[in-house]
């Protein structure tokens, strides 16, 4: 296995960086944070520009036709800079479902509007009593003539204040948690009969408890085949965790390269901290966790690419990984920053909560155990 990126993702890698360093330092993000949309128009627009948000899409559909592991380059540099645009939302979740299974007609309408930036689109998926089963899905559509209607609600829908279109799994026949039955629709966001409760999560983003009363959308808004939505929101769960676990492997890589700085700069005793033999350890422990979480990462990202059988497998254990050695990462540079570690002016808080947000989507380090295991 070729471990080695090519000339194409050494630029593209470059490039996210460049962004980060001029664009992208955590005063910023806290402004943009602060904003009512909680994340920046113009920024969106330029990712436009430079091709980020075309990466995945086939070029048949007008993308760049990018692999996984190019995913994975550009969402690692995001996680290095905290940045908050609904690129999982839109361009992952959304982007990989319509890919995979939208047709002509929907991919023709919205594909070309996600890549030249003028279109935000968000996955309503979890459900209050889930508990991580992407499968358990008490929101129903049922058939009406030519159209269904929706009812139900989901919980903690990332952007869906800012967006124009929304992808959402209903359940058309079976029982509550079955893995047949489920079927996905995209529907307009300011459709009459959806309301939405808006809050900030911890992490500094925005969610929505999202609610249908008796929406009605034609059949042509279904994605894939009815009652056959099952493998579509597993492919998007594979996408979307190799997303969030690359970002989380670029969170662990600066949270550990700050606390070596921090503890070269903070004198104790007469000397820096860096100089005590116990906080060595704990630094190396903190990049070997950092090393076997970016490791991982990529042998997922290539088997995914190489559409592996083993790929599935990997995921589930690469999920944990990234959630344990994300908590183990985190909570050491937060101790050996001290108080200063938790406050809002430096930046290892924030990543702090990130990771310890990435832990909780798509199952945590139980769920995926447990999954692995299996």
């Amino acid at each position: 296995m070729d471990l080695s990126y090519t000339e194409e993702q050494l630029l593209l890698r470059d490039s996210v960086q460049k962004f980060i360093s001029d664009k992208y330092d955590i005063s910023e993000r806290n402004k943009i944070t602060a904003t009512e949309e909680g994340f920046s128009r113009e920024n969106w627009q330029l990712f436009a520009e430079l091709g980020w948000l075309a990466l995945p899409f086939k070029e048949e559909d007008g993308g760049i036709g990018g692999t996984p592991v190019d995913t994975m380059i550009l969402m690692e540099e995001f996680g290095k800079g905290l940045v908050v645009e609904p690129y999982l939302q839109t361009v992952i979740m959304v982007g990989t479902a319509l890919s995979e299974a939208g047709s002509a007609e929907q991919k023709a309408e919205v594909i070309p509007s996600i890549i030249d930036g003028s279109l935000i689109a968000t996955f309503a998926y979890a459900e209050e009593s889930a508990y991580h089963d992407l499968n358990y899905i008490a929101t129903s559509a049922t058939r009406d003539g030519d159209s269904f209607l929706i009812n139900g609600t989901k919980s903690v829908v990332s952007n869906a204040q800012s967006a124009e279109k929304i992808l959402v799994t209903a359940r058309t026949s079976g029982n509550i948690d079955d893995g047949d039955g489920i079927t996905l629709f995209l529907v307009d966001a300011n459709h009459e009969g959806i309301s939405r409760e808006d809050y900030p999560t911890v992490d500094g983003l925005r969610a929505s408890e999202v609610t249908f009363t008796d929406i009605r959308v034609p059949a042509t808004a279904v994605v894939g085949d009815i009652d056959g939505g099952a493998a579509i929101i597993e492919k998007i769960a594979r996408r979307a965790i190799l997303a969030l676990s690359a970002e989380s492997v670029g969170g662990m890589e600066i949270l550990y390269t700050d606390t070596i700085e921090y503890t070269k700069e903070r004198v104790q005793f007469d000397h820096p901290l860096s100089d005590f033999q116990v906080l060595k350890h704990r630094m190396t422990e903190m990049f070997m966790e950092y090393s076997l979480a970016k490791s991982l990462c990529m042998k997922a990202a290539m088997l995914d690419t190489q559409d592996s059988d083993e790929a599935s497998r990997t995921i589930h254990a690469l999920k944990y990984l990234v959630g344990k050695n994300g908590r183990f990462v985190s909570q050491n540079a937060v101790q050996l920053h001290g108080g200063m570690g938790m406050t809002e002016e430096l930046r290892i808080a924030h990543y702090f909560k990130r990771l310890m947000v990435i832990d909780s989507q798509f199952g945590n380090t139980d769920h995926h155990l447990a999954r692995f295991v299996a």
